[in-house]
């Protein structure tokens, strides 16, 4: 049988699982355990949905079909998609917020550039071969020592050495052709790295806890994985990084106000946080969750009652690490002369002075080493005592 990596993407679960980071820093200024949640959000997540302004009769114009017919109200300038109902009931204890009008410093709308920019940190495609994850874990003096429960390992979490991925089967033996296929995926490691990752697969093949059912549905997969993430990573010894992704937000059709497709990947999304506080317990007040996706969409619907790839999104946070219940932003505006280009929601934050502030809180680093040493000195702003108990 011959398997390439779109073959073999297809057999794998549609939200995605990566665990990495045991042991504490060496210079770590705490004893306490804190964790890193980060959800990827591929497809570019409409955060205008997501987070809707109150009161806008330009934007409910513009999105006349697709509006919401039902809200959570949050504040006195933004409600909450229902679709989110854990992360109103975290608002509701000061563990949730969102920092709106924001994005990474990419603007040409290609889902393939952007993704690996969200990834990298950079701000050239495909220049950077690490991601802004790794390179901070390493800062960090984080170990790899990683458990991935997916193919590839993906851009964010390279940069630490010993981070693995592997195609998790209960009571199964990686066959030939997946051991060919991870070879392939890690081009650029030397033959003893090389040797080194596939014997981690073949060790942890067996013993996985995490292992993917195809019988059960897209739901199922994603309580079973934050399950398996929240039991590692609210042990002492257990990882302090986990990295989920969730598909489906390109909605250029149907994509529905209340309910439909961008309603279900945030559900989808939600439920994972949901599954993480629930298995946590206690540890989810040392714990950070973070969203990350390549941009968001038009303002204006298009004729396939959907939404076209934007610019300027949201950026979900949850857990005992969040400062408050807030939506922090500087919002721009939704006027055409107000928007980018004339059809997008405007960024006025950089989303990676979001992710450094969230490593130094969680890592223990110094915002300006976390500036320097993963996004090259890059004019960031250091939001930690804004969004975050430091």
């Amino acid at each position: 049988m011959k398997i390439n990596r779109r073959d073999f993407l297809k057999t794998s679960v549609f939200t995605s699982l990566y665990l990495a980071g045991f042991g504490l820093p060496v210079n770590a200024s705490s004893n306490t355990k804190k964790n890193l949640v980060v959800i990827m959000l591929r497809g570019g997540m409409d955060g205008l949905c997501a987070l809707p302004i109150k009161g806008d009769k330009e934007f409910e114009k513009l999105r006349r079909e697709i509006n919401l017919d039902r809200v959570i109200k949050l504040t006195s300038d933004f409600d909450l998609h229902p679709a989110l109902s854990c992360f109103d009931e975290l608002w509701k204890e000061e563990k949730a917020a969102a920092v709106h009008a924001t994005n990474i410093p990419y603007t040409a709308r290609s889902h393939f550039e952007g993704q690996n920019l969200m990834e990298s940190g950079g701000k050239i495609p495909y220049k950077v071969q690490t991601g802004w994850l790794g390179r901070g874990m390493k800062v960090a003096k984080l170990q790899g020592d990683g458990l991935a429960l997916a193919l590839p390992m993906p851009l964010l979490l390279r940069g630490v050495p010993k981070n693995d991925n592997f195609y998790p089967v209960k009571g199964s033996k990686p066959k030939k052709e997946i051991i060919d296929l991870v070879r392939s995926q890690y081009k650029e490691a030397s033959e003893n790295e090389l040797l080194e990752i596939l014997e981690i697969i073949q060790k942890r093949y067996s013993s996985s806890s995490g292992g993917y059912d195809p019988g059960h549905g897209r739901a199922r997969d994603n309580n079973t994985l934050a399950y398996e993430a929240g039991e590692k990573l609210r042990k002492i010894n257990g990882p302090r990084v986990a990295v989920f992704e969730v598909n489906g937000f390109d909605t250029h059709a149907a994509q529905g106000g209340t309910d439909g497709t961008h309603a279900d990947c945030l559900e989808e999304t939600d439920a994972i946080i949901r599954s993480l506080r629930n298995k946590m317990g206690e540890s989810f007040n040392n714990t950070l969750v973070l969203t990350l996706t390549e941009f968001g969409r038009t303002i204006k619907q298009n004729s396939g009652l959907g939404t076209e790839h934007g610019y300027g999104t949201a950026v979900l946070m949850a857990g005992g690490l969040v400062k408050k219940a807030q939506i922090y932003t500087d919002w721009p505006g939704l006027k055409r002369k107000e928007r980018f280009e004339g059809r997008d929601l405007n960024s006025t934050i950089d989303a990676r002075s979001i992710y450094a502030s969230a490593m130094s809180t969680v890592f223990d680093v110094d915002f300006k080493t976390i500036k320097d040493k993963v996004f090259w000195g890059e004019k960031l702003e250091n939001l930690s005592d804004k969004l975050f108990k430091t």
